[in-house]
């Protein structure tokens, strides 16, 4: 294998490998994908301004995510099916992340059961939950998820019905048949149909509850004790009602880009979410690929970063060593960033640290 040096490389390597089917899968946005792309450009944008002169002779990038320690502000955001990209799927992610000392997420649509993943050993994990139409479903499922030791709910609130997302209605998308939804082995809820569109569409359209609302994120409470993350939220006016529903955080994310096309980037909602959240930990995912972008998004006030898509193509590139590797890359380029950058923490990266587009057109105004 020819030598990775960073963590886009691992995109190319993977649609090498992969069948074009699940290659378009992990890959592909919503619609025209102009968010696709906007989560990725709207980084660029954001400019640093460096202190010099500062020790950095020790660089710590440890965190408290939730009362858990964990070695950097880098985690693995929840996404569905990682058996499509390799054999050991997400249990191979699992023991990844544990070796990285940092928090995995588990999809609800995952190929390996909340079970399975505890059985690989320790580790701190989060459980991504979809409210299905059977509520008595979704209490079995957040059972099982307090059983296996993990440590929090993700609920997803932007997908009461799955963004039109053209490739996989191209390919038919569909899980391949040696695989199932493990979660729902035993339900009859393991498979999708073959349609003649995405069978993930016509799955989430068919089990999805679209009544879900905020009067749910109190029910949820009544069923678990875990803290409940908000996964989807990008304006202040939705952060206000996470915090009065009892949410314990909140994830900006628009999805990947799979959902809603032409909304913002995450990393240019995040200012007004955590402005809004006043304290309650916010977090960012969607279009983190270097360390630099971790960087970015802690001036911006997020408490960690969660990552998608490279989790997805390291992992079919090189199975567990893949996504091993890939953590380290982000950590060492993260690690990079403060020492040049003049943080020796990660409370010293602050506000003053980047520019904005906003903070030009102010100047600009003035």
């Amino acid at each position: 294998m020819e030598l990775i040096t960073n963590v886009s490389e691992y995109e190319k390597l993977a649609r090498e490998k992969l069948p074009k089917m699940v290659y378009d899968y992990y890959a592909s946005g919503a619609e025209d994908q102009w968010t696709l792309r906007e989560n990725r450009e709207a980084f660029s944008r954001i400019l640093f301004r460096p202190r010099v002169l500062i020790d950095v002779s020790h660089i710590n990038i440890a965190t408290n995510i939730l009362g858990f320690d964990i070695s950097m502000p880098i985690m693995i955001a929840p996404s569905a099916m990682h058996k499509m990209a390799h054999p050991e799927g997400e249990l191979a992610t699992a023991r990844a992340a544990t070796s990285a000392g940092t928090i995995m997420t588990l999809s609800t649509l995952a190929t390996s059961s909340v079970e399975e993943v505890n059985s690989v050993g320790p580790g701190i994990r989060f459980f991504q939950l979809y409210v299905f139409k059977d509520r008595n479903l979704v209490r079995q499922l957040v059972r099982r998820a307090e059983m296996a030791g993990f440590k929090a709910i993700a609920l997803t609130v932007d997908t009461p019905i799955l963004g039109r997302r053209e490739a996989d209605i191209k390919n038919r998308f569909i899980l391949p048949p040696h695989l199932v939804l493990k979660n729902f082995e035993a339900l009859d809820l393991g498979t999708m149909d073959k349609t003649d569109g995405s069978g993930l569409a016509s799955y989430v359209a068919g089990q999805f509850d679209r009544s879900l609302c905020w009067e749910d994120v109190k029910w949820l409470q009544t069923i678990t004790s875990l803290p409940i993350l908000v996964k989807g939220v990008m304006t202040a006016e939705d952060t206000r009602l996470a915090i009065e529903n009892g949410a314990a955080g909140i994830i900006v994310s628009n999805h990947g880009a799979r959902q809603l096309d032409y909304v913002p980037a995450t990393i240019s909602c995040l200012e007004e979410v955590v402005k809004e959240a006043k304290g309650l930990p916010v977090f960012l995912d969607g279009g983190v690929r270097r360390g630099t972008d971790v960087f970015k998004a802690l001036a911006l006030g997020a408490a960690g970063v969660f990552i998608g898509r490279p989790v997805l193509y390291s992992l079919a590139v090189d199975g567990e060593a893949g996504v091993r590797k890939m953590l380290q890359m982000l950590r060492d380029e993260l690690e990079l960033a403060m020492a040049l950058g003049g943080c020796a923490s990660l409370r010293d990266i602050t506000r003053a640290h980047v520019v904005t587009d906003g903070d030009r057109i102010r100047r600009a105004r003035l």
